[in-house]
């Protein structure tokens, strides 16, 4: 057994030497959790560090009693926070097994529900009517406990006196598509967030789309029957000590001085465009026109709010419709690895519900629960639709208002919400025949909706014409990376191409010269 006024000691040190100037400043702030790293813990005392990991809840608590003991002017309640956990601790949803349970671990994955925020009770003081005494209960279990006798001997019912209630949040973890392998689905674990980690600041963190790293201990739940009996198979919960947002959008990434650096020497060549031209899936031959626009693409219009309320998007939107085996469906896969946020759905398997959005009924909660889909999923970040023209009328119909207006409206049940989808789209469509006519015009033979191909900015045709220059070139390309694959790099290495689309984003928002706007309106008429 760990002697406890031990632990006590050893913890009081450790928050002593690392984390007293941080203590006094959280408090300050009158904010009520310490942010504590793991390595640091290492550093101090690998035994403390062991408590921590094998006895998480014993080890918080201690830590939490030791903060009292600074004797600070007002009474602290602070909660210890953990980051910065070892990766053997990194754990799928998948992969969580009854060894786990009281156990700490860390999950990565996607928010799919958010239930609302509600009271929850912690503990409660109950009054004997015979004798007075106070009993306190703390209330740890699904349902609520009363005391079922006290000191004097009387049974019975007993009076509540008070309760403790603290704020908590449900929420629905999934499993990141790009970790899973092969014909998985993604497997899913409810998460309880409670007092400061609902604060509103911290609820931005947690909407669904959002991609979090959730630091909890496991937890297992009695499953009831209808008739109120208790079944011997248990479900499993965490119960979050810590959410950490993982950097998605490109308002997230942080650009340190030597990356802004590196971002405005490569500014200063005058061939720029060109290089970034070729940076973008340089294992495919040509298409210079289709990847300059990618290029353009990435780097998004500028969003205006006019004075009377009404916006215009800066998401341009690109449809490429071609023969088969023209590298579309490649494209789409590299600007799934290059853009941030990015979905990738294709054809028939995507439906309305599943690119929009969809009510499903919450067991838990008892009501209804909003889950975003794809389109709503990829807020900030880039959707790429594959196969469009195999879609059914009824689903494509879904993304008009997502394209244009930027939202997603939805009215079932008793929901009536508005999802934002600043998304962009790149969509990939085969012709009506499934390749093109050469006699007939281009545009009779794109088989979708005038609606819809109005609300694409750029449609490219990527046409397959027999042509024997270029064919030999393409030839060359495609042998010359089956024999070397890995000689294949792009220009700019995508990290930093990430970094340098991310700078523009971030600062640089052009307007339009009077000579632009004479040129443009020339074109235009």
């Amino acid at each position: 057994m760990v002697d406890v006024q031990e632990q006590i000691v050893k913890c009081h040190e450790f928050i002593e030497n690392y984390y007293l100037n941080t203590l006094h400043s959280l408090i300050l702030k009158g904010e009520h959790s310490l942010i504590v790293s793991f390595s640091d813990l290492l550093k101090f005392d690998p035994d403390l560090s062991e408590y921590v990991m094998n006895e998480p809840e014993d080890a918080l608590r201690t830590m939490e009693i030791a903060i009292q003991q600074f004797n600070f002017a007002e009474k602290v309640q602070m909660h210890i926070r953990l980051k910065d956990l070892p990766p053997s601790l990194n754990k799928k949803v998948r992969d969580i097994r009854s060894e786990h349970i009281n156990k700490l671990i860390v999950l990565e994955g996607l928010v799919r529900q958010a239930s609302d925020v509600r009271p929850q009770v912690v503990s409660a003081k109950f009054e004997c009517p015979s004798c007075g005494n106070m009993i306190t209960i703390p209330q740890i279990e699904q349902k609520f406990r009363e005391p079922s006798r006290c000191s004097c001997g009387r049974r019975g019912r007993f009076r509540l006196v008070s309760k403790e209630l603290v704020d908590a949040q449900r929420l629905v973890i999934e499993e990141s598509p790009e970790s899973l392998e092969g014909g998985e689905q993604p497997k899913r674990l409810s998460v309880f967030l409670r007092e400061d980690l609902v604060e509103p600041k911290m609820e931005k963190r947690t909407t669904p789309g959002a991609k979090i790293r959730a630091v909890g201990i496991i937890k297992e739940v009695p499953v009831q029957t209808a008739g109120g009996t208790q079944l011997t198979r248990f479900d499993l919960v965490a119960e979050a000590n810590n959410i950490e947002p993982i950097e998605e959008t490109y308002t997230d990434i942080i650009i340190s001085p030597e990356d802004e650096q590196q971002i405005k020497q490569l500014a200063e060549d005058p061939k720029i465009y060109q290089r970034l031209v070729n940076s973008i899936a340089p294992s495919i031959y040509g298409h210079e026109d289709i990847k300059g626009a990618l290029v353009l693409q990435l780097m998004g219009g500028v969003r205006k709010e006019r004075g009377d309320g009404t916006t215009t998007k800066g998401d341009i939107h690109i449809l490429l419709v071609g023969d088969p085996g023209a590298a579309k469906s490649s494209l789409l896969m590299y600007m799934s690895k290059a853009a941030p946020k990015a979905r990738y759905i294709a054809g028939r398997s995507a439906s309305a519900a599943g690119i929009t959005a969809t009510v499903v009924k919450d067991e838990f909660l008892r009501g209804w629960a909003l889950e975003a889909g794809a389109i709503v999923l990829a807020n900030g970040g880039f959707l790429l639709l594959d196969e469009m023209d195999k879609m059914t009328d009824e689903d494509t119909s879904a993304l008009h208002e997502a394209m244009a207006q930027q939202t997603v409206t939805i009215s079932k049940a008793n929901i009536q919400a508005t999802l934002r989808a600043r998304t962009t789209i790149l969509a990939a469509a085969n012709p009506k025949l499934g390749r093109f006519d050469p006699y007939q015009p281009i545009g009779a033979q794109i088989n979708l909706p005038p609606t819809l191909i109005n609300r694409f900015d750029l449609i490219f045709p990527v046409r397959d014409m027999p042509n024997k220059e270029k064919d030999t070139l393409i030839a060359t390309h495609v042998l010359e990376t089956q024999q070397n694959a890995e000689n294949i790099r792009p220009e700019i290495p995508i990290d930093v191409l990430k970094k340098y689309v991310a700078y523009v984003r971030q600062r640089i928002h052009p307007k339009l010269t009077q000579g632009a706007i004479e040129e443009i309106k020339e074109f235009y008429v």
